[in-house]
């Protein structure tokens, strides 16, 4: 059983770093994916097909991969406060710029900009909560913080869709208010990030001398245990095979993430509701997303397991990908979305928990960005399929069956990572040192 110290040093870590970090990744994802709920308004404004609209959301991404890996880099380099406050101000600009797009150029060059602004800042928290958390309580604490996903979908609809009904007000359109009005936080927390997030454990000033010391021994017997297995340098992390079969099998996950970010709102919106309507329904199935999260990755923690915890999970998103395909009513299409949802959202944590476990230190830092920036490609693979199929077919089916297809693979390699891992004897030990841990 953990000591009565570690349990108040890790109780205090979690309040202090987790529900901040978390409000910071819900204000980044309600700007990376408003655009699903700008699209019910504003592509009938300016004109816009369903593959402009799938290829110019999509290419968010690309400037998301190009900019990755040297800003996961930097941020480990120069530390989180500044870098995070540099990420999310700057993101906050660009996003606000996105309320006067006037044609698919300029539609496709602010969110090329946008994805190259905000990248680093999602493998720099899941690097950071690798300096706070040991492995062990580390799924939980990142499926705390990756809720903020779809609770930011579950929260962040309704906000949209009411923010679509400014319409006209100082003659601008409902979706340019929704740009606007949405960035405003990036850039104020932006600003609070300076003052408020601590680098590493040994600046904790909020910490007591004994609890600092307990973390700080802790994380680093955890680094030297890692010290004859775990890679070090900066081409281990980026060459890893094990890297790129988790960027593979996150490609899939992103690819059903932002499916639901950017083509839901659309698919609800396709039986005949208001906008406002849409972000109510928008939220049922993200609500119970967050919930099935938080124990998903707990059981994971508790059993140390986190191949079929990614595995199970995969395949139910990818079930509820085709079914939604195919369902022929409202309530039908949202049980779907919620299949979906759950699948997505569970997948992560585990998944997120693996790197670390044989990446360290500077390879950490790249092996974490690389693993985010090929993966998300599947945020542009995605939607950009879907919006290309439905321009062909008139259907979203054949798009939703292409992703569903994406999540089995995923699924099909984390099995196959799996099975190459229990064949190297110190990645198999370390698995089984860690379930032990969690047992304990």
């Amino acid at each position: 059983m953990a000591s009565e110290l570690e349990t108040r040093v890790l109780r205090k870590t979690t309040i202090r770093i987790v529900p901040f970090v978390m409000l910071l990744y819900f204000i980044a994802f309600v700007d990376r994916v408003n655009i699903g709920f700008a699209a019910l308004t504003m592509n009938k404004d300016l004109g816009f097909s369903p593959s402009v609209f799938g290829f110019g959301a999509g290419i968010f991404f690309f400037g998301y991969f190009l900019f990755e890996v040297p800003s996961n880099i930097a941020l480990h380099k120069v530390g989180a406060r500044v870098w995070i406050a540099r990420v999310m101000i700057s993101w906050g600009f660009v996003s606000a710029a996105m309320a006067w797009v006037q044609g698919a150029n300029s539609f496709y060059a602010l969110r090329f900009l946008l994805g190259a602004a905000e990248a680093g800042f999602f493998p720099g928290i899941i690097l950071y909560l690798s300096y706070w958390f040991p492995a062990r309580s580390r799924a939980a604490a990142t499926a705390v913080f990756m809720a903020a996903a779809p609770l930011s979908t579950a929260l962040g609809s309704p906000i949209s869709g009411a923010l679509l009904e400014m319409h006209g007000i100082w003659g601008l359109a409902g979706w340019q208010w929704l740009f606007v009005l949405e960035a405003v936080p990036a850039v104020v927390f932006g600003v609070v990030v300076l003052f408020f997030l601590t680098d590493r454990p040994e600046s904790a000033a909020w910490l007591k001398d004994d609890e600092r010391k307990w973390l700080v021994d802790t994380m680093a017997a955890e680094n030297a245990a890692k010290a004859g297995t775990a890679g070090h340098s900066f081409w281990r992390g980026l060459a890893d095979v094990r890297v790129l079969a988790l960027s593979l099998v996150y490609f899939g996950t992103s690819a059903g993430l932002y499916t639901l970010g950017i083509w839901a709102p659309q698919i609800i919106k396709s039986f005949g509701l208001t906008s406002l309507q849409v972000g109510f329904v928008n939220a049922l199935p993200a609500v119970v997303a967050v919930v099935a999260m938080v124990w998903w990755a707990s059981n994971s923690d508790r059993t140390g397991e986190r191949t079929w915890h990614v595995v199970l999970a995969c395949l139910l998103a990818s079930a509820g990908l085709v079914l939604a395909s195919f369902a022929g009513t409202m309530v039908a299409v949202v049980a779907a979305l919620t299949l979906v949802n759950i699948g997505v959202s569970c997948s992560k944590p585990p998944l997120w928990s693996m790197p670390t476990t044989f990446l360290s230190g500077t390879a950490a830092a790249t092996g974490i960005a690389t693993i985010n920036s090929i993966g998300n490609l599947g945020g542009f693979a995605g939607p950009a399929m879907i919006g290309w199929i439905k321009q062909m077919t008139g259907s979203f089916a054949g798009g939703l069956y292409f992703v569903a297809a994406l999540m089995a693979l995923s699924a099909v390699v984390t099995l196959i990572l799996s099975r190459s891992a229990r064949k190297t004897p110190a990645v198999a030990d370390e698995q089984t040192s860690l379930q032990s841990q969690a047992r304990t």
